[in-house]
């Protein structure tokens, strides 16, 4: 059984190539598709925790598992947002951690022009919600209106939730009692986490600089 992991934001393949060069965590359809590559055929199981990302890519993933001849399991670990909420919708079956959630919305989009030009987004952003709606509607059985209510009040679900909706097929079984910890340290944040990792990069940057320089030193003999 192949294991494929469905986490970080959800880009493009070009887009992905910047990510993987600053070491983020991301889920692309090339590598996606050589994970099923690999598979061939073979059963697989998607460990998703995605807040989203681009939906056209989500899209794009969806079919590719659509497509896949082997059996495909999702297993909603902490959080399937967004785009990366209706990746799991093919799935022959879906599993949500007890203390996973899962969230549904409209397409979210950035417009300008003439009122022309925002008309026309208008309408190409509610086909894309409609286009959502389908991939939640094959998997719940519910009507196209009841799916886009669902998005429009943007609806949180836990397991429990998802599984009575309909938009998942069970709740993991917890195998092993939770350590609780008393510490009250404050986890930093995401911004402070992609700075340091600049800061990171800056600081390597710099470092084979300054061996470039001296190897160039030696050549010249000034060293």
């Amino acid at each position: 059984m192949k294991v494929i992991d469905i986490k970080g934001e959800i880009v493009d393949n070009d887009t992905a190539a910047m990510y993987n060069f600053f070491d983020m965590q991301n889920t692309n359809p090339k590598a996606l598709q050589d994970s099923l590559n690999e598979a061939d055929g073979d059963d697989v199981t998607l460990n998703i925790s995605s807040l989203g990302g681009d939906v056209f890519t989500a899209s794009e993933i969806y079919t590719m598992l659509n497509q896949y001849s082997g059996k495909v399991t999702g297993v909603i670990q902490g959080i399937a947002a967004s785009a990366a909420s209706f990746i799991p919708m093919v799935c022959d079956k879906i599993v949500m951690s007890p203390t996973a959630l899962m969230m549904i919305h409209r397409s979210w989009t950035v417009a300008e022009g003439n009122t022309n030009d925002l008309n026309h987004r208008s309408q190409v952003s509610a086909k894309v919600d409609e286009s959502i709606a389908a991939a939640y509607q094959n998997k719940t059985g519910k009507s196209q209106d009841e799916i886009l209510q669902m998005m429009d009040e943007e609806t949180w679900m836990t397991a429990e939730d998802a599984v009575k909706q309909g938009f998942a097929d069970e709740v993991m079984e917890v195998q092993r009692v939770p350590q609780i910890s008393d510490s009250l340290s404050t986890l930093p944040s995401k911004n402070g986490i992609n700075k340091f990792k600049h800061m990171l990069k800056s600081t390597d940057d710099n470092i084979h600089s300054a061996l470039f320089m001296q190897k160039l030193d030696i050549l010249k003999g000034t060293n």
